[in-house]
């Protein structure tokens, strides 16, 4: 069987690198590429890729954001995570967003054909360091109690989604908390989207009034 690849990275040099060293193998086929997570998601829902090899940071709609839209509309596709960057907050939130696999683009092209082959099978493929972090978090998780309230939602807020309601609670523009939590604009608006999305509400003012009412605040 014969993969459907796209890939999505805002590095020209990097995306034509990478379909060169992915044409090479009989059973990878390069199908498209994009530069932004807009661009990946129009591509998906035209070319019906089997996997996604997808950047994170990236102009116009980032790749956090975009797997989410992938997932939501295509849920068949299989997103792999290809980022320079493997703090916490980048790991989770792409994990979380639905990929099946995180690899660093440091990684070595057997480990990346051997990720996207694993990925069409419908399994999940991490580097031994991502596999470490999500390890960890997962023992941090059964040493803590929820907070009150978090038992109400389908799916429990994250640390991270908490401290950015606490700041949302205040009053606090995208910008304000960016600069509190030392994260970026876009960081903090996907969070906000997420939030709102897990509470069930509208706007940010439903969303502090509920999250008063469940004791999250």
């Amino acid at each position: 069987m014969v993969i459907r690849v796209l890939l999505v990275d805002d590095q020209a040099l990097f995306r034509e690198g990478l379909h060169t060293l992915l044409s090479v193998q009989a059973d990878l086929e390069v199908v498209g590429a994009a530069s932004n997570g807009a661009e990946a998601v129009t591509a998906v829902a035209t070319l019906q890729p089997d996997v996604v090899l997808m950047d994170l940071r990236m102009p116009v709609l980032d790749g956090v954001t975009a797997t989410r839209r992938i997932m939501e509309n295509h849920p068949t596709t299989r997103v792999i995570v290809l980022t320079t960057f493997d703090n916490d907050e980048d790991v989770f939130d792409g994990l979380r967003a639905g990929a099946v696999g995180y690899l660093l683009k440091d990684v070595p092209s057997a480990r990346l054909y051997e990720a996207i082959r694993a990925a069409a099978r419908g399994e999940s493929f991490l580097q031994p360091s991502i596999t470490a972090k999500v390890v960890a978090e997962f023992a941090r998780m059964g040493t803590r109690p929820s907070p009150p309230g978090q038992s109400e939602l389908v799916e429990p807020l994250s640390e991270r989604e908490l401290e950015i309601l606490q700041h949302l609670a205040t009053g606090a523009s995208n910008r304000e908390i960016a600069n509190a939590l030392y994260i970026t604009e876009g960081t903090v608006k996907n969070h906000v989207t997420n939030i709102l999305g897990k509470l069930g509400v509208r706007d940010r003012t439903q969303a502090a009034l509920k999250a008063k009412d469940m004791g999250l605040i």
